[in-house]
């Protein structure tokens, strides 16, 4: 039997609408995205991340590949200041 890991089918990627905080314009925002800059004003928002799986999965980095999980990580970390800085 073949599994495949459910979080690497991009055919389940879905956009939701992520509000500028600072001057109100309305973008899409992809669920494999963490942040997206505001084309209006510049400004980078990061819209809500729940956790997946390569918040607890031990091959996580193996998976998805190092270069992503590096950038996850790196986002993941730049959200987590700007929540305690607001």
């Amino acid at each position: 039997m073949n599994y495949k890991c459910p979080g690497q089918d991009k055919r389940n990627i879905t956009a939701q609408i992520l509000k500028c905080p600072k001057c109100g314009y309305s973008k899409e925002i992809f669920s494999d995205e963490i942040k997206s800059k505001c084309p209006e004003c510049g400004n980078i928002s990061y819209r809500e991340v729940l956790p997946t799986c390569i918040d607890w999965c031990k091959y996580a980095k193996d998976c998805v590949g190092a270069e992503v999980y590096g950038v996850y990580a790196q986002n993941k970390g730049r959200l987590k200041k700007s929540r305690k800085k607001g």
